[in-house]
Formats: C-alpha cells, structure tokens, sequence
C-alpha cells in the first residue's frame, strides 16, 4: 500500500476505540475471576479441617481421655476440641476395658486390712494351758477351750477372751442360776469350746445346707464350735467390731449348752435377742450380742418353733 494512503479505518476512530474498551473489559473480567476462584479455593481449604472435629483418620468415633475404665465421666476438662464441637458423649464411645476380677482385701472395723483366714486346717487341736476362777453364783459349769492347730489363733488368749465374755455382767452370769469356770490341762469338763477353721466346722457340725457352708458356728453335743472365720472376721449382718461378735457367738452356743431355744426379733428397732440366729438377717432389729442389757434386762424374743 503506497504510504500515506488512508483506509478509512483510523486506530482513533469511534470503532476502534469501542473495540479496545471491549478488550480491556474482557481482560479485566478475567482476571478479576481468577482472583475470586483462587480466593473462593483458599477459604474452602481452611473451613475443611473443622468439619469433622470427632474423628479420627479411619472413622471411628475418639474416646474422650478423661473416660475411666467403667465408662463413667471421671470428672476431667470438657473443654471443645479444634473446631469449636464437642465431642461425642462417653455413651458414644468404644467400650472401656472391665475392671479387674480380683476383688481388694476387706477392712477391718479399725481400718487395717483383715488377714485371710485359713479355709481348711489339720483337724487336730491345741488346748490352752491357763485356768481361771468360778465366775457366777449358780451351779459352775466347767469348760475349755480348743484350737485347731494352724489357724493362727493362740489358744491361751482365746481362752481369756471366752473367760471375760462369760463373766460379763451383760452375759449368762447375770442369771443367778448359771456359773462357769475355765478349766486347767487335765481337769474334767462340762463342755468344751473348739475354734476351727471352716472346713472342720462344717464336718464337726455336719453342715448340708449349702448357704451355710463355711460359714456357720453350732453346738454338737457338749461341744460348742466356732467357726474361725466368724471368730476372725465378723458377721456382714452385725454393725459392731469383731470382739463384740466374738460375744454374740460364745453366748449364743453357750446358751444352747443351757438349754436355750432360738429366738426371734421382738420388734423393728429392738435389739435382737443373743438367742437369735442373727447370721441370717436381723429383720428389723439392731444387732446385738448379749443376752441382758445394762440394767439387767433379759433381751428375750419370741420363741423359734
């Protein structure tokens, strides 16, 4: 094209100006775009990790750190976790491990833990070697004890305990009509107080039924046995320490020794009678091991067919 020659379409003409509006438009619609889908990508990337606050990389639900073993709030933090959501409740979570089978050894009534008391033991027994005075002013009953051998228990100082519960003016000798005396070696006796382990008690009081079983004392014959459990630990049915139902047993053996009959609860808040067979529940009344109170009173029941 020869220079200088005109078109007719000028770069500055109207429709060339319209054209490069148009362009610069375009270009800043596009690159406007670009910046809000970069934006747009940016914010959904940083909302994505607070959507699942709960839960673990294979799905499954956590287990809050403060769960203890039996599946109780332990009473630990509950703040939220990231993403402002609380966790599920422990009901939602996997089951916690059970706790261990073996049971704690049980207290005594002063807070020491009680030994374990001997199941089963020799069969042969140890008298005690002391003898005592005649306690009580009717006809003296003379007695010893016994001790089966292995049990842990020494003759001599049961044989006191038994003395003293005997001579207790809450106990058999405040009936004029009873006496006892605790024999020496080789003097003859009345009767004769056995403390043996369980599995001898049950042979020697013939024990068949089975909630009985290794845990019951008895009177066989002129015999009064105590079960060495019962002597150690106590009964779960008596609110006392051990000594005071180391009582109950004694006078209620005894008693049938001098002839008496099984009694029951007289009424809901009374003491049961020393008669009572209490090991089996006190129906109402309060436990209790003596046959007289303070004043002298017979604590009687009405009488066991």
């Amino acid at each position: 094209m020869p220079a200088g020659h005109n078109t007719g379409h000028s770069r500055t003409s109207p429709r060339a100006r319209r054209r490069a509006e148009r362009r610069r438009r375009l270009r800043r619609t596009i690159i406007l775009g670009s910046v809000a889908l970069v934006a747009a990508s940016a914010t959904a990337y940083a909302m994505v990790p607070g959507d699942e606050p709960a839960n673990v990389a294979d799905g499954r639900t956590a287990v809050r750190p403060e769960q203890s073993q039996d599946g109780h709030h332990s009473g630990g933090s509950d703040a939220a976790p990231q993403g402002g959501k609380k966790s599920p409740s422990p009901a939602a979570s996997s089951p916690a491990p059970s706790k261990p089978a073996t049971a704690p050894p049980t207290p005594s009534p002063g807070g020491s833990t009680t030994p374990a008391t001997p199941v089963s033991g020799s069969g042969t027994f140890k008298a005690s070697a002391t003898s005592g005075s005649p306690q009580g002013k009717g006809t003296v009953r003379r007695w010893r004890i016994e001790v089966e051998e292995g049990s842990g228990v020494d003759p001599d100082s049961a044989a006191r305990s038994v003395e003293a519960i005997l001579a207790d003016p809450r106990g058999w000798t405040r009936d004029p009509a009873y006496a006892f005396q605790l024999a020496g070696p080789g003097q003859p006796v009345d009767f004769t107080v056995k403390i043996a382990t369980p599995t001898t008690t049950d042979r020697l009081c013939e024990v068949v039924t089975p909630e009985l079983i290794g845990e019951t004392n008895c009177r066989a014959g002129h015999t009064v046995v105590v079960n060495l459990k019962r002597w150690q630990e106590g009964s779960p049915q008596f609110s006392g320490p051990v000594e005071e139902y180391r009582a109950l047993i004694v006078n209620h053996e005894v008693g049938h020794e001098i002839g008496r009959d099984h009694e029951t609860c007289p009424g809901p808040g009374k003491p049961a009678p020393a008669m009572m067979q209490q090991i089996k529940g006190l129906l109402g009344c309060k436990s209790n091991a003596w046959p007289f109170d303070a004043n002298g009173t017979y604590l009687s029941g009405p009488s066991v067919p």
